[in-house]
């Protein structure tokens, strides 16, 4: 018995359990927590899917938890015709990309200044574009509103990009400034003895280094446009310039007595959004990685 518990102790496929210790209850603690929010979170999108693919009768008669009896699209193919959510989908996709793109090089060109050149008033500017992140958008309406009509701009897609992209780099500016002020002196000296001008020590230096976090900004510029509501409500008032979130809305305020209707609405506004996320997920976690690692 002895010689058997012997083997059976040493054997490579003996399960070795580890002592309880405080740091593995937390542990475990902390997982139980995430799954719980990541149900809470969830909760609301599968129920929107749910009730999308129903009929009105089956919704009222066994809630909006319970399993569909067929797959019903009526409501689905319903809301995308009366919104011509195709026309909405390519205008999002170009006012956010567009907005994301110059909103990623105007933080870039700013933080380059602010971060690596010699600027006057570096830390007033610095303040200035942490003041700006702080102010809303609301405030600045009247007189945008004022100015795109006198250049003749409104109701046009590109006063929608200028505006956002000159918002979301703000906080871009800033948080490049941080990152490439951390830069060692002592590359960039080298660079520029070795004969490198500003541009090519900003675009074959700076840049490769930082494209980590230039990547995620442009991520979550996309992802912060897309779901811009206020301006495009505001300075898009043709309908055949809205953008999803603001054609989605208005969907939902026509068919307000439609629940179905409602939910596939809600439906067709957040795929694209996620799908876009579920795309560019590992972009986002190695910029994180990097971050932290630097």
């Amino acid at each position: 018995m002895a010689n058997r518990s012997l083997t059976m102790t040493n054997s490579p496929y003996a399960v070795v359990r580890k002592p309880l210790t405080f740091r593995r209850v937390m542990d475990i603690l902390a997982l139980i927590a995430l799954i719980v929010f990541l149900l809470v979170m969830l909760m609301p999108l599968v129920m929107i899917a749910l009730t999308s693919i129903k009929t009105e009768p089956e919704y009222f008669a066994n809630g909006p938890f319970a399993l569909p009896q067929g797959l019903n699209l009526d409501g689905i193919v319903k809301t995308w015709q009366s919104t011509d959510y195709t026309t909405k989908l390519i205008n999002s996709t170009v006012i956010s990309i567009s907005t994301a793109i110059l909103a990623t090089l105007l933080s870039l060109f700013n933080a380059f200044a602010l971060g690596i050149g010699k600027v006057r008033g570096k830390a007033l500017l610095t303040a200035f574009f942490l003041l700006a992140i702080t102010l809303p958008a609301e405030s600045l309406i009247y007189p945008l509103y004022y100015f795109f009509k006198i250049i003749h701009l409104y109701d046009t897609q590109i006063s929608v990009i200028l505006m956002t992209a000159a918002f979301h780099s703000a906080y871009g500016t800033y948080l490049l400034s941080s990152v490439f002020s951390a830069f060692p002196i002592e590359m960039i000296e080298a660079a520029l003895i070795d004969g490198c001008n500003k541009i090519q020590l900003l675009f074959r230096i700076i840049v490769p280094i930082s494209w980590s976090a230039l990547s995620v900004l442009f991520v979550f510029f996309f992802i912060w446009t897309w779901n811009d509501f206020f301006l495009p409500l505001i300075f898009l008032i043709s309908n055949s310039k809205q953008t999803v979130p603001l054609a989605m809305a208005l969907a939902q305020g026509e068919h307000s007595t439609v629940v179905t209707s409602q939910s596939a609405a809600a439906l067709l506004g957040i795929v694209p959004c996620i799908i876009f996320f579920l795309l560019f997920q590992r972009t986002i976690t190695r910029g994180v990685l990097a971050g932290s690692i630097k």
